[in-house]
């Protein structure tokens, strides 16, 4: 081989370093590319803590105390006095003459700074009368649920609230009733049914609170027990309001699914009959409860 033909057989030797380093770049390239591709996949978000939702129930009596006097700022102070996220008020009134032509789910919704939401059972007074509910979460939607009515009573209803709970805006549902009181217990049997009824096909976590007129151990708590778990276990009396001796005044949670009885994902941190005895015939009921989110249930 003559020199010229030496001289074309071999690469020069800058061009054999070049490609080398060209070799370890892309090498290095890919390496970090590879890293940056798995710092970019979203790590897996951290499990969401159980929400606290503190829950009020109140038997209003369109706002006139035991002492006569009609006090809608008396009655705000009692809910306020435990700052609920969720409640139920029964014996409500809008625009009535008796009340003064207020429309009181607006004006306790303005005291204790909640969202209103009123569906009226009966015309009243030249007004409305029924069931409200105020919330501290969104509202998604709401209905009227009328109940059924026997022998000439009182049409009396279940006002379902679809509610966003929280930050993790958790989809709740929350039922404010208030059914009959006479002492023939058919009509409260067949509305605790109906309303069972209309839980089971819910798919999202449940709270119902309200004046059941029916003590603890009676055919209507029992029927309410076949989808629902009472958020106290002992019995907490809430009238007569100056020395209660009988619960009629209830929280009771559910879970989705056939045995809502077992209430899962749902926890009661507290429970209690607040100790006020002048701003309503009823005292009201107070729970705290606990949420644990989808997957993290008991």
């Amino acid at each position: 081989m003559n020199r010229r033909e030496h001289t074309l057989s071999r690469k020069p030797r800058h061009t054999i370093l070049h490609c080398g380093m060209v070799r370890r770049w892309l090498s290095g390239l890919c390496t970090v590319a590879a890293l940056a591709a798995v710092m970019a996949v979203p790590k897996d978000a951290p499990a969401q803590e159980p929400l606290r939702i503190r829950v009020l129930s109140y038997n209003i009596h369109h706002g006139a105390g035991v002492d006569g006097k009609l006090d809608l700022e008396r009655i705000a102070g009692v809910i306020n006095s435990v700052k609920p996220d969720l409640v139920s008020l029964q014996e409500v009134e809008k625009n009535t003459n008796r009340t003064g032509n207020v429309d009181q789910p607006a004006v306790l919704g303005k005291l204790t700074g909640l969202t209103p939401v009123f569906e009226k059972n009966i015309d009243f007074g030249g007004g409305y009368y029924g069931n409200a509910m105020l919330s501290r979460f969104s509202i998604v939607e709401h209905k009227n649920h009328l109940l059924p009515c026997l022998n000439n009573g009182e049409q009396r209803g279940a006002l379902v609230v679809k509610v966003e709970a929280g930050p993790a805006k958790l989809p709740l549902v929350f039922v404010a009733t208030h059914l009959d009181h006479r002492r023939d217990d058919q009509e409260r049997r067949q509305s605790a049914e109906v309303i069972n009824k209309l839980a089971a096909d819910w798919k999202a976590p449940a709270i119902l609170a309200g004046d059941l007129n029916a003590p603890p151990e009676s055919e209507v708590l029992k029927i309410f027990g076949q989808q629902w778990k009472r958020a106290n276990r002992e019995i907490m009396p809430t009238i007569p309001v100056n020395n209660p001796r009988t619960q009629i005044d209830y929280i009771l949670v559910r879970s989705p699914g056939k045995d809502g009885a077992a209430a899962s994902g749902w926890k009661v941190l507290s429970f209690k009959v607040l100790d006020e005895a002048v701003a309503s015939d009823h005292r009201a009921v107070f729970a705290e409860l606990e949420l644990s989110p989808p997957g993290k249930g008991e």
